[in-house]
């Protein structure tokens, strides 16, 4: 029957297959579902794929008129449309494709899960938004800070910085002070004696009392 069959199937269209999804065509993030494939020939090779993805290709040949592909652990980004087709031993031609199914995969509340690009452009976001918040707080304590700094310097330069200036001019004063302090006992003492020889040299010598008493007994 089958050796009948094949002859007419190489000069014939094949006829597009049928697919169906168990147990729903709608399933929540991290479950399975099974895609089954339905022909009206046997001993023919499988074919599951998607129309979002032109590399995506499964093929199974179980030698009877279905075929089915356990889809595992889905997520939002295994949502979209899938279709079937398969070829026989002899024609090396796929069939027509079956109708597209659309597989929906909802969250754990029952929506629709977002897709990945929405969820990682949260994710940039909030990184994004915490590193601002602490660069901001970090210039914020860095400005009190510095505030804090230039409110006490006025109060201690005073007592810790002497200009060069002032300091070459105190020297000059302390060295002025200490010349007029000097004992100027040894200009006087100088002055004093020689008063005192030109006073000596101007009075005339008296002769002792003893001297003129002894002349005046003698003669």
């Amino acid at each position: 029957m089958v050796s009948k069959i094949l002859p007419l199937l190489c000069l014939e269209k094949l006829p597009k297959p049928q697919l169906h999804a168990l147990p729903s065509s709608e399933i929540k993030r991290h479950s399975s579902v099974t895609f089954r494939c339905q022909s009206e020939v046997q001993n023919v090779t499988f074919m599951l794929g998607k129309l979002q993805d032109s590399g995506y290709r499964r093929e199974q040949n179980t030698g009877r008129q279905d075929a089915e592909f356990l889809l595992v652990n889905l997520d939002s980004e295994d949502a979209g449309q899938y279709f079937c087709a398969y070829r026989t031993t002899v024609s090396q031609e796929w069939s027509e494709e079956s109708d597209h199914l659309q597989l929906t995969v909802t969250d754990d509340r029952g929506g629709r899960g977002p897709p990945p690009a929405k969820t990682d452009t949260k994710a940039i976001f909030v990184a994004a938004f915490s590193c601002l918040s602490l660069l901001l707080l970090f210039f914020a304590i860095f400005f009190i800070y510095r505030c804090s700094q230039d409110g006490s310097a006025p109060e201690e330069s005073p007592q810790r910085t002497i200009h060069p200036k002032q300091e070459a001019a105190g020297l000059c004063k302390l060295e002025r002070i200490s010349e007029s302090n000097e004992d100027p006992l040894g200009v006087t003492y100088a002055q004093l004696n020689t008063n005192a020889l030109s006073e000596a040299a101007s009075v005339p010598a008296e002769d002792p009392p003893e001297a003129h008493d002894y002349a005046t007994l003698k003669v």
